[in-house]
């Protein structure tokens, strides 16, 4: 029987987004307008791969997807608040994100810096609350948390986007390419997939496999969205087509071609499902996912 894609990811996003609300604070006290900040970015419409591709990565290996939910929820935290800083004036300066203004524009960009400055330390905060840590063990734990710390800092994500905007307007060989895609956005969506991984108890062996799925998807993603903003419509994006190329942005298409870019997003969405060969049928979401990845519109 063939899953259904479109209502797994529903069911899953709809589920992050309720515990997400039962994590993040009532907007009361002096740090009120900080928290409607937060929130606003949280809760703007996101499509949740990061925190699905967790759950489904602990479903992958046998466990289940809900006991991966406040590392889920944690790592949709750290991905809002990349967002965040990325829009502002000193980094891509953009006005839209997910259709929306984006949180300087409505906040200011100083409550937009602390809005993202406190989704990344509460994200821990929640991955170190409650009995979580007890749940899957010390050893698990301090992987996962060890996993997520190097993918969001500056040898995954951070550093990434510092190369990134370094590199603006200079010319760079797909191997520079490569090194930005990997970090800005592939660390952290394959930290994302093997902490699920680990959450739900994977043999070596397994953690392995998913780690390769997790590399490969997580570098198709950002050449997708390197398409997208070329072939994309703004409106069905949320966000402005044809960036890339007004801020000198050094991506696939800039460096192989807009044709030469898609063979190679085939090529890593197939090796990426290849790599789940050893796995059975609680591998689907994430064979699917990773055909999402080449017919998403935004």
């Amino acid at each position: 029987m063939i899953m259904d894609l479109k209502s797994y990811l529903a069911e899953k996003r709809t589920l992050i987004d309720e515990t997400l609300k039962s994590f993040m604070p009532e907007p009361e006290g002096p740090t009120s307008e900080l928290i409607r900040a937060m929130s606003y970015s949280l809760f703007a419409g996101g499509k949740r791969l990061r925190p699905i591709l967790c759950m489904a990565g602990a479903e992958a290996v046998g466990g289940e997807g809900r006991n991966a939910l406040p590392v889920a929820c944690a790592l949709e935290m750290i991905h809002t608040y990349s967002l965040i800083h990325d829009d502002l004036p000193a980094m891509d300066n953009d006005d839209m994100r997910r259709g929306k203004p984006t949180s300087h524009k409505v906040f200011g960009e100083a409550l937009a810096i602390l809005a993202g400055d406190g989704l990344l330390t509460e994200a821990f905060n929640l991955m170190t609350r409650s009995d979580f840590p007890d749940k899957i063990g010390a050893a698990r734990f301090k992987e996962v948390i060890t996993l997520i710390s190097m993918a969001a800092g500056h040898l995954g994500m951070v550093g990434g986007q510092a190369v990134d905007i370094m590199m603006e307007g200079k010319e760079v060989d797909s191997s520079q390419v490569d090194f930005i895609h990997k970090h800005k956005t592939g660390a952290l969506i394959s930290a994302s997939v093997s902490s699920g991984a680990i959450i739900g108890g994977g043999s070596r062996q397994e953690l392995e496999d998913i780690a390769l799925y997790g590399n490969k998807i997580g570098l198709a993603f950002q050449i997708s969205d390197d398409i997208l903003n070329i072939v994309g419509d703004s409106e069905e994006m949320g966000k402005r087509a044809g960036s890339d190329a007004q801020k000198k942005k050094n991506t696939y298409p800039s460096v192989h071609g807009i044709e030469r870019s898609k063979v190679i997003l085939m090529e890593l969405v197939h090796e990426a499902i290849n790599s789940l060969n050893k796995f059975g049928n609680n591998a689907d979401p994430l064979r699917q996912i990773a055909g999402y990845i080449i017919e998403r519109k935004k």
